[in-house]
């Protein structure tokens, strides 16, 4: 397992995930830019999502959907705020409607990842940063600590494949 630390900070809001990849920077990159390969860690492994959308500039969107055991569809999305190709990347993730729709009955986060170069590999840091405390213990309700160690389980073994 690549996870170094995550850490949840009650007073400032938010999930911090820490994890080392022996691969570089630009490969770790590729997993965020490339819809085919983020189709294959985001989300947990018993519910593989499905990218409709990928939009990987300041503004844009990423749709998608993760599909359960049963062929139940979960959707989501990405609003794009910064990215600085292949070192950072800033978007608000939220969930969506039956339609794709943002919906607003659910929390969102304002997401950070950083990657930087360590020890011949890449450091990843993906910061979540809820707006309440509620929110954030309604999305850790829902197992999104865990589902953030599972996805970096899932990106080390892309990573190690090449």
């Amino acid at each position: 397992m690549t996870v170094t630390s995550l850490d949840k900070d009650l007073d400032h809001l938010t999930l911090t995930l820490v994890a080392d990849f022996g691969a570089p920077v630009e490969r770790v990159w590729r997993l965020w830019a490339d819809p085919r390969q983020l189709e294959r860690w985001w989300g947990p492994p018993s519910f593989p999502a499905t990218v409709e959308e990928h939009d990987l500039t300041p503004g844009g969107d990423v749709t998608y959907y993760m599909t359960g055991p049963q062929g139940e569809k979960y959707r989501g999305w990405w609003r794009v705020a910064t990215v600085d190709e292949p070192r950072t990347l800033e978007f608000t993730d939220g969930f969506a409607d039956e339609h794709g729709a943002p919906n607003a009955a659910m929390p969102t986060t304002a997401n950070r990842v950083t990657l930087t170069e360590r020890d011949g590999g890449t450091r990843l840091e993906m910061r979540a940063v809820f707006d309440t405390r509620e929110q954030m213990d309604q999305l850790m309700s829902m197992g999104m600590d865990e589902g953030m160690r599972e996805a970096a389980g899932q990106m080390d073994a892309l990573v190690s494949a090449g």
